[in-house]
């Protein structure tokens, strides 16, 4: 399933996603690891030191190999060069899994280690000197989105993605890429005021959001998030010893995180679970091609050259029965 984390700078976004991404981890789950934020910092709050970080492969660097991948032999697409970051599969078109080898892995993710548990981290890249005023930082998350779009998961297999901050999430169709999006909240006005904002931006693309609160002191601070967000509120995420000491460089084993705060963590994987059972294929296939469209009429035309609504396979439906199930890894 595909899981968004989202929510203002400053909120604890990232060390939420990297504690749910142990968390899935640790129990054997099979986990692809996005770090998709302006701010790259999601390898550090795995345990990666600065050294290994910076050795991420960038996959805005490799967009063009990546487009080349998943064009495969669809006969609607004559080459890398006139796809676009919403370029739909279609026949012929390579479709990636989780738990399987292919050129894109080996070329963007990298094996990260969390209490013994295996998982693949993905980065987009940091936005570079020579990126200024000539890029924005949302052509490099455009790979990310291709990936999304050629991406066939099954139960019990988790790609979580930490984006950017705020509403800058809005920038292209990506938001709409998952079934479950956890938007970090913590217990002020400004925090409750980000939630309203994306919750409006979301209401007409059937985005499933849930407001996960952190840095909850006391019940005072639960209660202020439950008056004011309602049933969107899943759950609060406590002041947390053990995350103060991996922030402080050591390396608690994960066992060791407070009961009430694993607590949440299983809550939000329920919750990303029952969100991916309702997923209907059509509905997301439909978006994700009308977003093709829109951007092949607003700046997509020009810019390739080539009409990309011809792009889109009117046969073609994503689903799980489009692959059959790879081999166990080592096998």
């Amino acid at each position: 399933m595909k899981i968004a984390f989202v929510g203002k700078g400053g909120s604890g976004k990232t060390t939420l996603s990297s504690l749910f991404i142990r968390h899935l981890a640790t129990a054997g789950s099979p986990v692809i690891a996005v770090d998709a934020d302006v701010n790259q910092h999601l390898g550090a709050a795995l345990g990666l030191s600065e050294d290994q970080c910076a050795a991420l492969p960038s996959l805005g660097a490799q967009l063009p190999a990546i487009k080349e991948y998943l064009r495969g032999e669809n006969p609607r697409i004559a080459d890398a060069a006139s796809m676009i970051k919403t370029t739909p599969p279609g026949r012929g078109s390579r479709l990636l899994r989780i738990v399987e080898e292919n050129p894109v892995y080996q070329l963007c993710a990298r094996p990260v280690t969390v209490d013994g548990a295996s998982l693949r981290l993905m980065a987009t890249g940091a936005f570079t000197e020579e990126d200024l005023g000539v890029s924005c930082y949302h052509s490099k998350v455009g790979a990310v989105e291709l990936c999304l779009n050629h991406l066939i998961d099954g139960p019990g297999e988790y790609w979580v993605t930490d984006m950017t901050a705020g509403a800058d999430s809005f920038a292209s169709g990506l938001f709409t890429r998952f079934d479950q999006t956890f938007l970090v909240c913590e217990p002020t006005r400004k925090g409750v005021s980000v939630y309203r904002q994306y919750r409006d931006y979301a209401a007409d693309y059937d985005v499933r959001l849930h407001v996960v609160g952190n840095k909850i002191q006391h019940e005072d601070d639960l209660a202020f998030l439950r008056e004011e967000l309602g049933d969107a509120l899943l759950a609060g995420f406590g002041q947390s010893a053990w995350v103060r000491r991996t922030e402080q460089g050591r390396s608690p084993a994960f066992a060791e995180l407070e009961p009430a705060n694993a607590a949440v963590l299983q809550a939000m994987q329920a919750t990303a679970d029952a969100a991916h059972a309702q997923r209907d294929w059509a509905r997301y296939t439909a978006q994700l091609v009308a977003f093709h469209l829109r951007n092949a009429e607003s700046w997509g035309n020009a810019k390739t050259g080539v009409d990309l609504a011809a792009q889109v396979d009117p046969g073609f439906l994503l689903g799980e029965d489009l692959l059959p199930l790879p081999e166990p890894l080592g096998v």
